[in-house]
């Protein structure tokens, strides 16, 4: 059985722009008003070269196919997202800053949450961030295996919260469900469940996005109140 070789664009070095106006930046900048437009199926590569007036032979120039482009824009993304200098603010206040920011970010850009895990994270703003996480973990006091797993803790929390939020927000584009009938709908649905159904306050489903904030806001201060419990201990 042979093993799959592992590629990636920032495995080799760009080439240049082969005509006056055109580069790299610029098709990625393109890419990603498509992907933010139309999201990832959206995207494709006589669909960007048309919005560049170019062909889309002569994109291959810059990248070898369509994941090569989505590894270039994945990594703009990362680029869009603050941590602020811990050593100024604590690394609790700065890690907080992070995942809002990261939510944030991939609430601007949707089709971030099909590309979490699919695509190598190797460009040098996802490095550079990863880096600074590292060094405000490590400067809080974690050690060892304790730094990635804090690392991984913070950023699977907010990949865990966001992507579904994503999800619904893209299932639902276009769509207003009528309030009256969607909490008939979940009072029915929840009708053998009384205790449950009485923790339900049905209001809520007319804001749900004021919900979704609160709900990501408790479970982040939760998630840093064990981090800080455990440097304690």
């Amino acid at each position: 059985m042979t093993s799959k070789q592992f590629t990636s664009v920032w495995l080799r070095e760009p080439r240049k722009a082969t005509s006056p106006g055109r580069s790299r930046a610029e098709i990625v900048k393109a890419a990603i008003e498509l992907l933010d437009e139309e999201g990832r199926d959206g995207l494709s590569m006589r669909k960007l070269g048309a919005k560049l007036s170019a062909g889309a032979t002569s994109l291959y120039w810059y990248v070898a196919n369509k994941d090569e482009l989505l590894e270039l824009a994945y990594d703009e993304i990362w680029g869009e997202m603050r941590l602020p200098d811990h050593e100024e603010v604590g690394w609790r206040e700065a890690a907080s800053v992070l995942a809002y920011s990261m939510r944030h970010t991939m609430l601007r850009h949707p089709w971030t949450a099909d590309l979490i895990g699919r695509l190598p994270a190797l460009g040098p703003n996802a490095l550079q961030m990863s880096d600074q996480m590292r060094k405000m973990f490590e400067k809080a006091g974690f050690t060892g295996l304790d730094v990635d797993f804090a690392n991984a803790a913070l950023t699977a929390y907010v990949f865990g919260m966001t992507i579904p939020e994503i999800a619904w927000n893209t299932s639902a584009s276009g769509q207003e469900y009528d309030a009256d009938k969607m909490r008939e709908a979940v009072a029915k649905a929840a009708a053998q469940f009384p205790d449950l159904l009485a923790r339900m306050d049905m209001q809520r489903y007319e804001d749900p996005q004021t919900l979704r904030a609160m709900a990501f806001d408790f479970g982040l201060v939760s998630m840093l109140d064990g981090l800080e419990r455990r440097l304690a201990t």
